[in-house]
């Protein structure tokens, strides 16, 4: 079983992408199609014993539209300034055939050439010509609309291609009375009704194309962070090369103000490395030998050589945009309802367009009158709102939480993040920053606590200790220098000792303190930094103590703040940790969670979310993605709390690149509004639909209410420019 993403060109409207998809889902070998109108794009889980790339190519191409290939990156820059030239040289056209066939109607001063009462052949040959041209622009439609319907699965194109087709033909035959001499028949010329339908349908597309390019920005964005080239070691000689030319285990070098090619690990060197684009963090990350990174992040101010470990579509930034196109690829329940209302609502149109010509005719209308009611339904009726109200909105909700730290899997969590009604979070790691911090500091020393850290974190950055570790960040967070320590020697189970400038200090726990007969004065400190949970790193010479130190897993910023903005929409917050019941409750206490579930094991936390979900919760579990992985995927929607290069390999249905717990009220935020806005999408392509459809049949011509093609043409396009106005309206969410 093998998953590829194909570029499809040739969708133009949501009655195209169900078409295709359901037409690749009916090939032996493909076990699951999913095609995406905005994004232009068709996933596709087959069997690779059965099946490869060039037979999907085929399959796309039976079922009446173009693959471009696997999907690489997403690049319209080229396209639209093809489609903005054309647009513009059919737009003068267009003026100019409505000024020829019009113009006498408000009086515009017309060459006597092609003046249709003294010159009908002039005129209408003329006219003829200029519905040629744009029938050649609108190939496409005619092309897209007529293979559907060989493949049974009729859409816009089918129902436009029919009407100007029939139009056309009634005009040709209307053409060639005229030239026979019968110039009654230049009032049944639709020439003219031809081109501008075409003309208008095509401007609603560029404008559609446009709209939809604005939606793929953050995904563009993403694909850009990468540098074009590298330099790489060979021999001991630099080498610029591309990044294809990159192979793992190639040693690459970065100098100051250069992008980082691949992600890697640092063999030598060290540098600050901006990686805001992944983290969210705003402070530059210091790297050294060891440390891993990430393609895409820049190096601020030193040389580093790294060795490439995740190249291509491996790398961070491939696994994001991978995510976020699947993502927009997966479709939302009320996606497939439109779908499927889309699917049976061409074949009506078609069956009520032919049903109507039937009746004008029998009644007594002429041919000409009933072609012009049969197309008018035809062009209004035209779906384009319909496929746009919720591919749009996924997409550009999908965009809006990429370039916000969140990505989501499945466009099915923008709809259901709404329903949360408990959020179950796990502590260490998640409500934590899940390692040591520096929480307090109890200083009795003449130095100021910034010269007695560093003194503490120089020593302890000679041990291999787990605490060690918060004073070597806390060095590394503020930009101290490390001193130099002599006569370093570690007292195995206390703790360690050193000599700074000439001075000897004792590190460790309280036993220390007896090893070297060092008196504790400070019992009221030490109970208090012990209630507050802290581990006591004590700080002493011979003489005397220096400082208590409370090293803590400390709470992550933000965390009452959300928790509180949750409690007070009704959103009900449970802890569920492996951790004592009396270290959960301090930790819930602080940060407002009412319900604590301690000391459970990783695999009975599966047991939680089953039972919150049987009592008729709608349950999101937050964790970090590694020890949580079942409880994420048993929960309704599993949110990961991560950062870094493992991110994409990750089991839940949301990751958090920010680490800010602020992203689960911005996801729930924007499932609200994007729900609201498909439904807001929806109401209108049918009100819209259902409104016009009548007209178009002529129920209303004796209350001097009706349309002919051109203008139905019109009322589409802005049909389908109100639900993209709609939609757009999205990226003006106001975010935590």
């Amino acid at each position: 079983m093998k998953k590829i993403i194909l570029s499809i060109d040739g969708m133009t409207c949501s009655a195209c992408s169900n078409g295709l998809e359901k037409y690749l889902n009916k090939q032996n070998g493909i076990i699951e199609a999913s095609v995406n109108l905005v994004m232009a794009n068709a996933t596709i889980i087959y069997d690779e014993n059965i099946l490869d790339i060039n037979k999907l190519n085929e399959f796309v191409k039976q079922a009446g539209f173009k693959s471009l290939g696997e999907f690489k990156e997403i690049n319209t820059e080229n396209k639209n300034k093809n489609e903005k030239f054309k647009f513009i040289i059919f737009t003068i056209l267009a003026i100019l055939l409505m000024c020829i066939s019009m113009g006498q109607m408000i009086n515009l001063p017309i060459v006597d050439f092609l003046n249709m009462h003294t010159n009908p052949i002039n005129y209408t040959i003329c006219l003829f010509l200029f519905a040629v041209a744009f029938m050649i622009y609108g190939y496409d439609i005619l092309k897209n609309g007529y293979k559907n319907l060989i493949h049974k699965t009729p859409n816009m194109d089918t129902l436009v291609g029919i009407g100007v087709i029939s139009s056309f033909l009634y005009s040709i035959y209307s053409m060639i009375m005229i030239i026979k001499g019968d110039i009654n028949h230049v009032h049944n010329l639709y020439f003219e009704s031809t081109a501008i339908v075409i003309y208008f349908i095509k401007l609603g597309r560029y404008l559609d194309g446009i709209s939809k390019d604005k939606t793929k920005e953050a995904i563009q964005k993403l694909v850009k962070l990468t540098p074009n080239q590298a330099t790489v070691k060979v021999n001991g000689k630099e080498k610029v090369v591309t990044l294809d030319e990159i192979h793992k285990g190639d040693i690459v070098i970065s100098k100051p103000g250069e992008k980082i090619a691949v992600d890697g690990e640092i063999v030598e060197g060290a540098a600050h490395f901006d990686e805001s684009f992944i983290t969210g963090e705003s402070k530059p990350a210091n790297k050294i030998k060891g440390d891993k990174v990430i393609a895409g992040s820049i190096n601020y101010d030193g040389y580093v050589e790294y060795k490439a470990e995740r190249i291509g579509k491996e790398s961070t930034i491939s696994e994001i945009v991978r995510l976020v196109v699947e993502a927009s690829n997966t479709k939302a329940p009320i996606a497939k309802i439109a779908d499927k209302v889309s699917g049976y609502f061409v074949p009506t149109v078609i069956v009520l367009a032919i049903l109507t010509l039937i009746v004008y005719l029998i009644i007594g209308y002429d041919f000409s009158e009933a072609l012009i009611r049969f197309v008018t339904i035809l062009v209004v009726a035209c779906p384009c709102s319909l496929g746009l109200a919720t591919p749009l909105a996924i997409v550009v909700s999908e965009g809006l939480c990429a370039s916000n730290g969140i990505l989501v899997k499945k466009s099915e969590i923008l709809e259901n993040a709404q329903k949360v009604d408990t959020i179950v979070f796990d502590k260490t790691g998640t409500l934590t920053y899940g390692k040591l911090k520096i929480a307090e500091v109890k200083n009795y020393s003449d130095m100021s606590d910034k010269e007695l850290l560093q003194l503490v974190g120089s020593i302890e950055s000679k041990s291999t200790h787990p605490i060690g570790k918060a004073f070597e960040n806390y060095l590394e967070e503020n930009n101290l220098e490390k001193l130099e320590v002599k006569e370093f020697g570690n007292v195995a189970g206390y703790g360690i000792i050193g000599k700074v400038s000439g001075k000897n200090f004792i590190i460790g726990n309280s036993k220390i303190l007896k090893e070297y007969n060092v008196s504790n004065n400070y019992n009221k400190d030490e109970e208090e930094l012990t209630k507050k949970g802290n581990s006591i790193v004590y700080v002493a010479n011979k003489d005397k103590i220096l400082a208590l130190i409370g090293v803590n897993d400390i709470i992550r910023e933000n965390v009452a703040d959300v928790i509180k903005e949750l409690n007070k929409n009704k959103i009900h917050t449970i802890m569920l940790t492996g951790d004592n019941k009396e270290t959960a409750e301090k930790i819930a206490k602080e940060v407002g969670i009412e319900k604590v579930i301690s000391n459970v094991l990783p695999s009975e936390k599966t047991k939680v979310i089953k039972e919150l979900k049987e009592n008729n919760n709608y349950v999101m579990m937050c964790g970090d993605g590694i020890n949580d992985s079942p409880a994420l995927a048993t929960a309704n929607i599993g949110v990961s709390v991560n950062s870094g290069t493992d991110i994409a390999m990750d089991s839940s249905d949301v990751i958090l690149t920010k680490n800010d717990l602020k992203s689960i009220l911005n996801l729930i935020h924007i499932s609200k509004k994007t729900v609201r806005n498909i439904k807001q999408n929806l109401f209108w392509a049918f009100f819209y639909n259902c409104l016009m459809i009548p007209i178009a049949m002529g129920l209303f011509n004796n209350w001097g209410i009706s349309i002919n093609p051109m203008i139905a043409s019109i009322a589409m396009m802005f049909s389908s420019i109100t639900v993209i106005l709609n939609t757009l309206r999205l990226k003006r969410i106001k975010l935590q």
